[in-house]
């Protein structure tokens, strides 16, 4: 028999196109339509319809780059229109692409009486209507397509300033339409199996059964008849869409869902009016398709449909509570997890799951993060002790080097907490449930034959609109279907379970998922990742002398200026604001909301302070820090004066900083060329080379600007070793250095009685696609460096031995790095800098060099043209550090400094803490608001601790608690400890290495 497959599927592929497609509307007439273009911000629905509506054709462009455009649509039901095999619908083209489902214009329909029916996008341009007159109103906005066909160019689109003012899109049609019911199946019948077959491989006989089948379908429907002989062609593949699935076939539970940045290419305000489109389009359909269910996580995402749309909120409540619209992840944002810090991404959990319980009575079971650029090692905990049992990702499988070897598998954390995690094989959280999709997540599972189920994640998002109908009509053909994965629709918690009860015993992956892509994003955007440093130390100062002053009975707890600095603190950690990915109007609000967030905290910490100081007008020096801190004890405040510094001296070649503890010598351009620990003698800087020395790089990445650095930026460098000058002016000694347009201050000071050189870098800088590093040369023999994560640190080899290590050549820290060998090593802390290198080298006499480096600043082109240009301030610190606890000291002190005040004099500390590897992380109030006090520690060296901790107010009880401050002895299956101490009785806890303890105390 001869082969004809390729002529088949020629002919198959044409007459779908070009004859069925086309005749699923069977007929259309267009609407009449007229509209108001919004001058600026978009306005409410009632302001918008009393405003005066002017008529409107198909081809008239309308609204600029960021603009919106409200059109009336009217009409009649034309006489002998409808019928049982045909749905009556309005569909509209407000000129979209056919780029992509969403990232470009979009609309919300609302009735006469601004209740919202659904929203409007390319891939889901349809609304019922009928029966009666047609009168609706659309909401459309004109976002422009951003990031094109390429994500490097640089675009003023993503600036409203600079976005243009002319009309970026044309309306094509707003008709009324009948669809054929018959004619719209066979055309899905078709879709799914095509997209089945050209899965199967050539030789199957199941691909030919289904290719002869589709040949049988094109001889018996009329091309020139397509309505009438559609439900033949329905009968002529029934046969092949009746053959049941393999007994062996994976087995696919496909959850609706509609991944919604936060912010992105678009501001926060356009992503409140993405969410109330694309939900009320899943609410729509499900009254279609009763069996369908969507999963929404990030609790902002509900919070601003209850501030914005609350009628849509109510339904989604409804929805919620009859188990079809289901809250996942449990957290604020779908938050990075890279450099939120410890505390904060407790909180992310604290007030997502809170917003869940309180509105909806529903507490989510997984954390729900599929797109966030990598994993911090510490989160395991953190969800296990926000009562998380389960954990779902997709991001990891960008890897640009290596794959992950697990699809179903434990996590395990740094402090060794596991949960139950799942990376879908589909490998994307926007499947349309296609062929290939369902294909491509059969073929790769990792865990064939000892499970054979994962979960994929449905509907376009971003503005794409969510699953549609389409995706609902491919699951129902592939529920059972010979040759195709099994699949089903359902909710995480379903996949789950069966997930565990088809694979008790998975593999483990322990520490950190490193992603490997995307490293730039530990240092674009500058001035938002500072934003996020500070103010995440101005909310810790304000909950604990607001908690120090309302447990003394001096002052009320301020918890609604908390809660609101708080929530913009948890928005702005979204995983591509604080990652610097996002257009320039997204970070020129995250700087005014840091801004207003500095304005609203500082009066609350003064205000707590001077009411612990009392009256009096002796300085009185208040230290946040859990160490001490100049002269004052941790988490407390002592009177007189802070430390002085050290004046610079001038030298035969250049200049000395010694006081005592420490020696700093610098040559005379200013470089630190000599550190030595004058106990121990011992030398920081390698030999022959220069510490905090700036270096410039080459910073084009092949993709991704703003995402991306990639290996091969070290081949081109240029060292700031010259000096346009060097004073000694005091108490510092100041360096001015120039690269091309930019200009820095390196400004070198040390504390009396102080180890730590602390070294402030001011940079005017005004390159494109150049990395701007800090260098460390250390003569230090280390294998592996300790980088602080929340609640503790990971230690990272500094050598490549295997593919995985040499991928990690950009990392992120916190406060600090420390690197060593038995008895010594080396701090260098920072106040806002995450982007680190740190490799080992050897010099000329073979002993090992450690090379630490900062990354301070970058240049890329897009989103934003303009990322980090301009003044920055950045602030670093170099010590000997024989272990890790002291590098901790130092990254805490640099990014709380001390405060002082006027008062009576010294504030004994609320709490203290017997053991110096136990650490006060956060010292607040309820949030139940009961005024219990709710202490969060953690054992930070990496070992197991036994400490005392001691309050000095009366306590009546206290016990350990989860995140959320529950009594844990009610929850089922919770990660916490429980312990519990009457009044009077020692508050003594036994830490694992890295433990996250949360202790709750009720007054006496």
């Amino acid at each position: 028999m001869h082969d004809t497959t390729p002529q088949i599927e020629m002919r198959v592929e044409r007459f779908v196109r070009e004859r069925i497609a086309p005749a699923v509307e069977r007929r259309r007439v267009a609407l009449d339509v007229t509209a108001w273009e919004v001058p600026d911000e978009p306005v409410p629905f009632a302001e918008a319809v009393a405003q005066g509506f002017t008529p409107f054709e198909p081809g008239m462009p309308w609204s600029k780059p960021w603009g919106t455009t409200w059109f009336r649509v009217t009409g009649e039901i034309p006489e002998g229109w409808g019928g049982a095999d045909v749905a009556l619908e309005m569909v509209a083209d407000l000129g979209f692409s056919a780029r992509q489902p969403g990232f470009q214009a979009e609309g919300l329909i609302y009735r006469p009486d601004g209740t919202i029916v659904k929203g409007l996008e390319p891939l889901n341009n349809a609304v019922p209507v009928g029966p009666g007159p047609i009168d609706l109103y659309i909401e459309a906005a004109s976002n422009p397509d951003v990031g094109g066909h390429y994500f490097y160019l640089p675009t003023p689109l993503g600036d409203k300033a600079t976005a243009g003012v002319e009309p970026i899109y044309t309306l094509r049609r707003v008709d009324l339409v009948e669809r054929d019911l018959t004619v719209y199946g066979l055309l899905r019948d078709c879709w799914t199996l095509v997209g089945l077959m050209e899965e199967l491989e050539a030789s199957l006989p199941r691909r030919a059964e289904i290719l002869r089948a589709l040949e049988r379908m094109c001889d018996v429907v009329d091309p020139d008849r397509v309505a009438e002989t559609a439900a033949a062609g329905r009968d002529a593949l029934a046969g092949v869409l009746a053959s049941p699935a393999y007994p062996s076939a994976h087995r696919v539970i496909a959850v609706g869902h509609a991944h919604i940045d936060s912010a992105w290419l678009w501001p926060t305000r356009e992503t409140i009016r993405k969410c109330a489109r694309t939900f009320s389009n899943v609410l729509a359909l499900m009254d279609e398709y009763p069996d369908f269910v969507f999963a929404c996580s990030s609790a902002q995402q509900y919070a601003w449909m209850k501030d914005h749309y609350p009628e849509l909120f109510e339904r989604i409540r409804r929805r919620v509570a009859d188990g079809s619209f289901v809250p996942v992840g449990g957290m604020w944002v779908e938050s990075d997890t890279n450099l939120p810090g410890g505390e904060a991404l407790a909180r992310q959990f604290v007030y997502g799951k809170g917003f869940f319980l309180r509105e909806f009575g529903y507490e989510p079971d997984e954390v729900w993060l599929p797109d966030s650029f990598g994993y911090t090692a510490a989160l395991p905990q953190i969800a296990r002790a926000a009562g998380a049992h389960a954990f779902l990702t997709q991001k990891i499988s960008w890897n640009e080097t290596n794959r992950m070897p697990h699809h179903t598998f434990w996590w395990e954390g740094i402090d060794g907490s596991r949960i139950f995690t799942h990376f879908p094989p589909t490998d994307t959280y926007n499947s349309d449930l296609s062929g290939a999709d369902l294909a491509r997540a059969q073929r790769q599972y990792a865990e064939k034959g000892v499970s054979n189920v994962s979960l994929t994640p449905f509907g376009f998002g971003d503005g794409g609109g969510g699953p549609t109908r389409e995706m609902m009509e491919a699951a129902a053909r592939t529920r059972s279907l010979e040759g195709s994965p099994r699949v089903e629709v359902g909710t995480p918690e379903r996949f789950f379970a069966l997930a565990r009860e088809t694979h008790p015993a998975p593999a483990t992956w322990s520490g950190e998922m490193y992603l490997e892509l995307h490293r730039g994003t530990y240092t674009s955007q500058a001035r938002t990742k500072q934003g996020n440093r500070r103010s995440e130390h101005l909310l810790r100062e304000a909950e604990l002398w607001s908690a120090t002053a309302a447990w003394r009975g001096l002052a009320d707890y301020p918890y609604e200026t908390l809660d609101d600095a708080w929530r913009t603190v948890l928005l702005q950690q979204f995983h591509d604001i604080l990652p610097g990915s996002s257009i320039a109007w997204v970070h020129q609000e995250a700087e005014r909301n840091y801004a207003a967030v500095a304005a609203a905290l500082a009066p609350v910490i003064d205000e707590a302070q001077r009411a612990l100081a009392g009256p009096g007008s002796a300085p009185v020096v208040f230290n946040a820090a859990p160490v001490a801190s100049a002269g004052a004890p941790a988490l407390g405040a002592t009177a007189g004066p802070v430390p002085v510094w050290t004046a610079p001296v001038a030298a035969d070649a250049g200049w000395v900083l010694d006081n005592g503890v420490v020696r700093a010598v610098f040559d005379t351009t200013g470089l630190l060329v000599s550190f030595v620990e004058t106990s121990s003698g011992r030398e920081l800087v390698a030999a022959g080379e220069a510490a905090a020395l700036l270096q410039v790089f080459r910073d084009t990445p092949n993709q991704w600007d703003a995402w991306d650095i990639d290996e091969h930026y070290r081949h081109t460098v240029t060292e700031l070793r010259e000096a346009d000058a060097v004073d000694a002016t005091g108490d510092a000694l100041v360096v001015r250095r120039s690269f091309r347009r930019s200009a820095f201050v390196q400004t070198f000071r040390l504390a009396e009685a102080s180890s730590e050189l602390e070294i402030e870098t001011r940079a005017d800088w005004h390159e494109q696609e150049k990395l701007l590093k800090l260098a460390f040369p250390l003569a230090v023999h280390a294998d592996r460096a300790s980088s602080e994560v929340q609640f503790g640190h990971v230690r990272r080899p500094t050598h490549t031995n295997t593919s995985w290590d040499v991928a990690r050549f950009e990392t992120a820290a916190h406060r600090w790095v420390h690197v060593g060998e038995p008895g010594f090593g080396v701090a260098v802390a920072n106040d806002s800098t995450y982007g680190h290198d740190i490799t080992r080298r050897w010099a000329p006499d073979g002993s090992t060099v450690t090379l630490v480096r900062e990354s301070l600043l970058r240049a890329p082109r897009f989103p934003d043209p303009h990322a980090d240009q301009g003044e920055h301030v950045l602030r670093t610190a170099l010590r000997p550090a024989p272990t890790v606890l002291e590098a901790l000291d130092t990254g805490y002190r640099l990014n709380l400094p001390v405060r002082t005040v006027t008062g009576g004099g010294p504030v004994a500390p609320l709490v203290t803490v017997s053991s110096p590897a136990v650490v006060v992380e956060a010292v607040k109030l309820a949030e139940d608001r009961s005024g219990d006090l709710v202490v969060r520690l953690y054992e930070a060296r990496g070992g197991r601790a036994r400490a005392r901790v001691e309050v000095s107010e009366p306590v009546g009880r206290a016990w350990t608690t989860d995140l959320l401050e529950r009594d844990p002895a009610g929850l089922p299956d919770t990660a916490v400890q429980a312990s519990a101490w009457a009044a009077g009785e020692p508050i003594e806890i036994a830490f694992r290495p890295f433990e996250i303890v949360t202790l709750r105390l009720r007054r006496g």
